[in-house]
């Protein structure tokens, strides 16, 4: 090979040190790509409830069953769950794993208190005849609202798993990352119920 060759090599390449993405790095990239695709998921499945949430045929309307005061509870328990899981996350962050654990716990039982809230409004909800198969408003809501729901029982589920991970060994700085990917879930989790309230609740209710 000639030496204008070989110069023309170190020419192309890339300059500066080089970095490997660590695990974490690409556990992380992995969460964020997880969210954008359930943000898209999430997007359909409110379009698809604004094309029908008025084709309710003989069944309860949103505005004849919507009960804006349990509802408004749950999103403000939501709410809290949320502030209470970043405040978790910062005690990890100053190594205080006590009152981490303090802080999820309290995330746990407000995710469990929503989803168990959810329940009793679509039992009540169903007892009143706004089922799966009674109209494309009641198809649209239990699918919407139902799949947020399994996203909350999931979340719950992965916080109290990283719980007893930090009972069975001591936490170090290398398993940050796995609280904060939870974290970012759990937030998002939370912002897509906001859009949720805001467009099958209130817009129901009252649009």
């Amino acid at each position: 090979m000639s030496h204008g060759a070989d110069t023309a090599e170190l020419a192309s390449a890339p300059s500066g040190p080089f970095h490997e993405a660590t695990a974490a790095e690409n556990n992380k990239l992995g969460i964020w790509v997880w969210l954008a695709s359930d943000c898209a998921l999430f997007a359909a499945l409110i379009a698809t409830y604004l094309t029908l949430h008025n084709s309710v045929q003989h069944a309860p309307t949103a505005a004849q069953l919507f009960d804006l005061r349990l509802t408004a509870t749950a999103t403000f328990v939501l709410l809290l769950s949320s502030m209470s899981m970043g405040i978790g996350v910062e005690a990890l962050q100053r190594n205080d794993v006590p009152g981490m654990r303090r802080w999820l716990w309290l995330t746990v039982a407000l995710g469990a208190v929503f989803v168990g809230m959810q329940a009793f409004e679509f039992t009540t909800y169903w007892h009143h005849g706004l089922t799966l198969s009674a109209s494309d408003f009641g198809a649209s809501f239990y699918t919407l609202v139902g799949f947020h729901g399994l996203h909350v029982s999931f979340g719950v589920a992965w916080i109290l798993s990283l719980l007893i991970f930090s009972y069975r060994r001591p936490i170090t700085a290398a398993d940050a990352w796995r609280f904060e990917a939870a974290s970012l879930y759990w937030y998002f989790v939370d912002v897509v119920w906001v859009v949720i309230f805001t467009v099958v609740y209130l817009m129901g209710k009252v649009g």
